[in-house]
């Protein structure tokens, strides 16, 4: 391909890294960005020379665009990936990929039909944490036991699309993140139950200050994961913790400190830096297009992490254990 012209949804931190990066790359050069704020969105692009728009429309169908970047609020990120496929153009989204299996499900056979890359972001699985957790595992024998917990306290609760459902979705949806790094490092879930409260109502269309939701996942290899996830102002300090119990040790990882614990020794783990991410993926894109590499990730992989999320609701709002399958 010659150089790759890029449109760019969104003008939040991940849309702001891979337009520099796109630029920075002699393989692509940035064409379009489309934000809500026509000023704000006009200073993103100054120093790249590429158009502002205040309409994504106009974005996914320029003829000079080949790649389509979707970086904003999750419930229109598979409105907008199917209206870029259908014109033709190649898709990277942050996830969630929709809100939605159906949605997901309908827009990979897009992708496939329309032979145009589909790459739903998940830079977690980039990250050292992720590298560290997935090379001790070996050390600590069968894992049989998980419990991870991501809470973030928020006082006042801000007032942003994240605080509402209908924009975020489901908590284990919209921070599909969590569910995606144990299917990737423990492979298929059976079944799942949870428990969710939301405070300020989060109906359709309202806030909520606060979130909690709770579930267990059963592996259909036999391992139990609990996965906690809350924000919000009726939390009251943040936690951070990932522990991973096997029969012969345990990975505990709290915040940037990682720790392999074993019948002898204990041993920290060098979890490296989260710096550079987004561009390391964005990078990987370009590989894929331009050299036919394969991603670090699949969508089918992103679509299993999201199917279980889907069961995780489906588990809350009718308080049964919901099969995965």
């Amino acid at each position: 391909m010659d150089s790759i012209g890029v449109g760019i949804v969104g003008t939040g931190y991940a849309a702001k890294v891979r337009a520099e990066t796109f630029h920075g790359d002699r393989r692509s050069h940035l064409v379009a960005m489309a934000g809500r704020n026509l000023e704000k969105t006009q200073e993103l692009v100054a120093p790249y020379g590429a158009i502002a728009l205040t309409d994504w429309h106009a974005l996914v169908t320029h003829p000079s665009v080949d790649l389509v970047v979707i970086a904003t609020i999750n419930r229109d990120h598979g409105t907008i990936a199917r209206a870029a496929l259908e014109a033709h153009k190649h898709v990277v989204l942050e996830y969630p990929l929709a809100l939605t299996v159906a949605e997901a499900e309908s827009l990979l056979e897009l992708a496939a039909s329309k032979q145009r890359l589909l790459h739903v972001e998940h830079i977690e699985l980039l990250s050292g944490i992720h590298g560290a957790i997935a090379q001790s595992l070996p050390e600590i024998g069968t894992p049989f036991y998980v419990r991870y917990t991501d809470l973030t306290a928020k006082r006042p609760a801000p007032d942003r699309w994240s605080y509402h459902n209908d924009l975020f979705g489901f908590p284990f949806v919209g921070a599909l993140s969590r569910i995606h790094r144990l299917t990737n490092l423990f492979g298929s879930v059976a079944h799942v139950s949870c428990e969710s409260r939301f405070w300020g109502d989060g109906l359709p269309g309202q806030a909520f200050t606060t979130c909690i939701a709770s579930a267990q996942l059963k592996f259909t290899n036999g391992l139990i994961a609990d996965v906690v996830y809350g924000k919000g102002e009726a939390l009251w300090s943040d936690e951070r913790v990932l522990l991973i119990h096997g029969e012969q040790g345990a990975i505990q990882i709290a915040g940037e400190v990682g720790t392999l614990i074993l019948a002898d020794q204990e041993r920290s783990l060098d979890l490296g830096s989260r710096r550079g991410l987004f561009a390391k993926d964005t990078a990987m894109v370009l590989d894929a297009l331009t050299l036919g590499q394969p991603l670090y990730v699949t969508p089918q992989e992103s679509l299993y992490a999201l199917r279980v999320a889907e069961a995780i609701r489906c588990a809350s709002e009718t308080g049964r254990v919901v099969s995965v399958d």
